[in-house]
């Protein structure tokens, strides 16, 4: 970011037309000023703001109000002190009063004021844009606290006393002027002038009061935005969000405050991950432990499941659901699947063989098992997101689409989404894998079972994600293949 808030562009462009209004109602509107000539208007106005500019652009362009983005204070004290000598030409050649003289600085002060406000409201929407682009948020609250609330009020006052003492200084002024010559009182042409120098301070004021306040409010909705923003990522689980501080004042201070107690959440929430991840470890490995099944089957189930997440949640259908937290929960729940095989029997659980009828009654068993096993963990710990989905995939990835699987014959959409990933997952792995009572197919065989399984076995929209994604389940099941070991056991 640059070390100043200088936008030569934007200040060319303010300052002229500072210009013209002022070189307007020199020419056109005030009384006094009207009786010089254009060419008199013309060269004091040029000259003046054209030295301003100058002196603006070469000198002040680095001035330390300008680095600390205090162009109220910069601006208003250049037209100001660009005002002492025009008042002084006035003065001077041209037999101006002291109330003339005190309009001159008056305005000039004024127009560098809401020029200031312009620049310095501009320059903060700038910054606030360059740190949401490099999401650069590092700024630090040091020194005196600001209130937004005070600068409103403060701003809201400051234009109403600018209007009123503008107005009644033009009144007062006109009024003496009109005394004095009365003829243009008579005629009512000195009205007319009044009326018109009223207008015009007041259209002007208005003007620029409006530009500043819609500025203002632009800086104020661009705060919320982005903290809204960051609050909408944390409340889809990125705890590592943070809310952005663009200022010490009162948004400041409460996302530094809210920064703080993520800080907090994000420390206590990895405790819980830990622990989440250190029970379904222990979980996975002691059902692996009585299981003919390989432990790289629980790898590639878990992989396979979380792809199949990710290729679905890009569906409209399915984005509110899928988020990256639940395909997190979703990748670490996977491989409690058959946790309930602790509950079967060794004889049917280790059979090489076909099992019978009867024993395969008892092997269906392992679904409400481990659902069950999971429900006291759940009432044990409290609710549990991760619990909730390592159940509800425990006890529902057998069921299927047209509403034969088991435990539960439940159909369609009824089956929770994780169960119907799951079952895709863990149907391809058997599928594809060598085992003592029946050799490995190819993926291009295993691809076809499953097409051929869309709509009765499995959720159609799952099997079009799966084959969306085909090279990535060929690639998981290069990368976990089973041992030698493990396959002869």
């Amino acid at each position: 970011m640059n070390n100043t808030h200088y936008n030569a562009p934007l200040t060319l462009k303010l300052y002229a037309l500072a210009a013209i209004l002022f070189g307007s109602y020199g020419g056109k509107v005030c009384p006094f000023l009207a009786t010089l000539t254009f060419t008199e208007i013309f060269v004091h106005v040029a000259l003046t703001f054209t030295s301003l500019f100058l002196l603006r652009h070469f000198l002040l362009a680095g001035h330390h109000l300008s680095k600390s983005n205090q162009q109220i204070k910069l601006d208003t004290g250049c037209f100001f002190i660009a005002s002492i000598p025009l008042a002084l030409v006035y003065n001077t050649f041209y037999d101006f009063g002291l109330d003339s003289n005190l309009k001159v600085l008056f305005g000039m002060a004024l127009f560098g004021f809401f020029t200031g406000c312009i620049l310095q409201l501009s320059a903060k929407l700038t910054q606030m844009q360059v740190m949401q682009e490099k999401g650069d948020f590092s700024y630090q609250l040091s020194g005196a606290r600001t209130s937004l609330v005070n600068q409103m009020i403060a701003l809201v006052v400051f234009l109403l006393v600018i209007l009123t003492g503008a107005l009644t200084m033009v009144a007062v002024k006109d009024i003496f002027w009109l005394k004095h010559n009365p003829a243009l009182l008579a005629d009512g042409s000195g009205q007319i002038s009044v009326i018109k120098e009223l207008l015009f301070i007041a259209a002007v004021v208005m003007g620029y009061a409006i530009a500043v306040m819609r500025l203002w409010a632009k800086v104020i909705k661009g705060v919320l935005i982005s903290q809204e923003r960051a609050l909408t990522k944390v409340s889809e689980g990125r705890f590592d969000t943070r809310l952005p501080i663009f200022s010490f004042d009162e948004f400041g201070s409460t996302a530094s405050l809210t920064n703080t107690m993520l800080d907090s959440l994000q420390v206590s929430q990895n405790e819980v991950q830990t622990t989440r991840d250190v029970a379904i470890v222990s979980l996975s490995a002691l059902a692996e432990s009585r299981d003919n099944e390989t432990g790289a089957h629980i790898l590639r189930t878990q992989e396979y499941v979380k792809v199949l997440a990710e290729q679905l949640s890009l569906s409209p259908k399915y984005k509110a659901l899928l988020t990256p937290t639940y395909i997190d929960l979703l990748y670490k729940s996977a491989p409690l699947h058959d946790v309930g095989k602790v509950g079967i029997p060794d004889n049917i659980l280790l059979k090489p063989g076909k099992l019978t009828d009867d024993e395969f009654v008892i092997m269906k068993g392992h679904a409400q098992i481990g659902a069950d096993a999971l429900s006291i963990a759940e009432k044990q710990l409290g609710t549990s997101s991760f619990l909730e989905v390592a159940k509800e995939i425990a006890l529902s990835h057998h069921e299927k689409w047209d509403g034969s699987g088991y435990p539960n014959l439940l159909a369609g959409e009824d089956i929770p989404l994780s169960g119907r990933l799951m079952a895709l997952a863990d149907v391809y792995d058997a599928l594809i894998s060598q085992r003592v009572y029946k050799p490995a197919f190819s993926h291009d065989k295993a691809k076809g079972i499953i097409v051929e399984g869309q709509g009765t076995h499995f959720d159609p929209a799952v099997v079009v994600a799966f084959l969306e994604i085909e090279e990535k389940f060929v690639e998981i099941a290069e990368n976990f293949q089973d041992s030698m070991d493990e396959i002869a056991a």
